[in-house]
């Protein structure tokens, strides 16, 4: 798994989502919206609004606002429409980093995302200009206490399913595109505890850092992440596990 996701492991158990919670709220309304436009507003019909809507539920989303950003996307409510943009360009290191957004204003997140990139170490690319490096994949990552790997490889078998491994105390599962939505929904009536559950993108190799690029491009991550357009950010990089508990603490 690269850095970021392992930073994202830190970030929770800092409690850095629970503190932003209204950011996170504001990033799933959006993916809820774009869903129901894309696909309509039948969850069982529509997989990537059925995905969209457990993870708002599983964030204590009130059904209120799920049901609201349902309707606006589906058009029976007056609404803002959001434009799907992918940005793409190189931070410190030389490390890939792709940034899905959704926006309301391509004129306003453009300039602010070549911002991040600039100061900070960074500079934004052309379209594909790294997206090459990257495997469209499905992640999930199980919380491991009292799931054993074995478990999660009998439920999954029968299922588009790449690879199944043990990983810092959880469990990792990567899938294929078309099986993605598949295996989202075994492993939520299944119950288990998803710290990840996304449809992303995996890269194909890694570019290792040392402490002082390290920090530099968990900065950028970090200011993408809390960009409020900012849907998911992908990188290539990878931190030493000392490394990355130093700059944890």
């Amino acid at each position: 798994m690269s850095g970021h996701n392992k930073w994202s492991t830190i970030k929770r158990k800092k409690g850095a989502v629970d503190a932003k919670r209204g950011a996170l709220f504001t990033k799933l309304i959006k993916e809820i919206t774009v869903a129901a436009r894309s696909g309509g507003a039948d969850v069982d019909a529509n997989p990537r609004l059925r995905t969209a809507v457990l993870k708002a539920k599983a964030s204590n989303m009130p059904n209120d606002n799920i049901d609201r950003a349902i309707n606006k996307g589906a058009g029976n409510l007056e609404g803002v429409t959001y434009e799907e943009i992918r940005y793409e360009g190189y931070g410190p290191g030389g490390v890939a980093i792709m940034v899905d957004c959704l926006t309301d204003n391509r004129n306003r997140t453009t300039p602010e995302i070549r911002t991040i990139f600039n100061k900070n170490g960074g500079n934004l690319g052309e379209t594909g200009s790294v997206g090459y490096l990257f495997d469209r994949k499905g992640l999930f990552v199980i919380e491991g206490s009292g799931v054993s790997e074995d478990e999660v490889i009998e439920l999954l078998m029968d299922y588009d399913v790449d690879d199944v491994k043990s990983e810092d105390g959880n469990i990792i599962v990567t899938t294929t595109p078309e099986g993605y939505y598949t295996v989202s929904d075994v492993l939520g009536k299944k119950g288990y505890n998803l710290l990840e559950n996304q449809l992303g993108y995996i890269p194909q190799t890694t570019v290792t850092l040392d402490e002082k690029k390290a920090g530099q491009c968990l900065r950028i991550t970090e200011l993408l992440e809390d960009h409020d357009d900012v849907q998911q950010v992908y990188s290539n990089f990878d931190i030493p596990d000392e490394i990355m508990e130093k700059l944890g603490e």
